[in-house]
């Protein structure tokens, strides 16, 4: 994997991430409840290997678990810290590869890899590689949760963009508009992903253009490698059922 790629994309992404989201708290929240939920337990050891600027993290923290985090992007989970404080919770993050992850075997009640990070991991041997990790650092029956893109319809229909959402900032009502472009690789498995950010510049628009490459990881597929990893009973979980925002694949960590 392009590791240095990946990570300038989250990089050059970490001031504007929230600009996704129409209003970033509630998201914060409403994904935090969610995973909470799914855990089930309180107070529990989280690690979020994929936390970028605490979208999750943050969620789970403010449920009381005591999270880590950690990102390929520095840029990311510095600001995933700094956010957290703000909102009054103490989150310990820091940038790593979700391959070699820096923690002790059985660290972790829980670890969560949200938001379609997994398949930056472009083969097999890496999506391997890191749920192998991720198995290491759970205790025994711990709880793996891993979101991605619905790729059973996005394999089926494979769309060249996404419609384009508007944020409007609460202080002045100033809008930003994002974007993306989806260029399918002749395999049809994978996508490079052209990011654009429209952002209001003195009457004008100011355009920031960020591009990444994913792999469109079916659901079956996916299964089976987080059982070859080590797991039991993986399940997909769709958002109809959970209240997130995207399937996840839920799994305990074999005994």
């Amino acid at each position: 994997m392009p590791e240095a790629s990946v990570a300038h994309f989250y990089d050059e992404l970490a001031d504007d991430y929230h600009l996704i989201y129409s209003d970033w708290d509630a998201s914060i929240r409403r994904q935090g409840d969610a995973l909470d939920a799914l855990i089930g337990q309180a107070r529990t050891a989280v690690l979020d290997c994929s936390c970028g600027i605490g979208t999750q993290a943050i969620g789970l923290a403010l449920r009381g678990h005591s999270v880590t985090g950690t990102d390929l992007s520095p840029r990311a989970a510095a600001r995933a810290v700094r956010e957290a404080a703000r909102r009054g919770v103490s989150l310990a993050a820091a940038a790593a590869d979700m391959r070699r992850l820096p923690f002790p075997d059985g660290r972790f009640d829980s670890v969560v890899c949200a938001d379609n990070s997994l398949p930056h991991l472009l083969t097999e041997q890496d999506v391997r590689a890191a749920l192998t990790e991720m198995r290491r650092v759970l205790r025994p029956a711990g709880l793996l949760l891993v979101s991605t893109r619905p790729y059973e319809d996005l394999l089926r229909d494979r769309p060249t963009s996404t419609p384009p959402h508007v944020h409007r900032a609460a202080a002045d009502g100033e809008r930003t508009v994002t974007f993306q472009l989806w260029h399918w690789h002749d395999d049809g498995e994978h996508y490079d992903l052209e990011h654009f950010q429209l952002l209001p510049a003195g009457g004008e628009w100011r355009v920031k253009v960020r591009w990444t490459t994913y792999w469109a990881l079916g659901q079956g597929r996916l299964a089976d490698l987080v059982a070859k990893a080590g797991f039991v009973d993986p399940e997909w979980r769709m958002p109809q059922e959970t209240g997130f925002f995207q399937p996840l694949l839920v799994a305990r960590a074999g005994e």
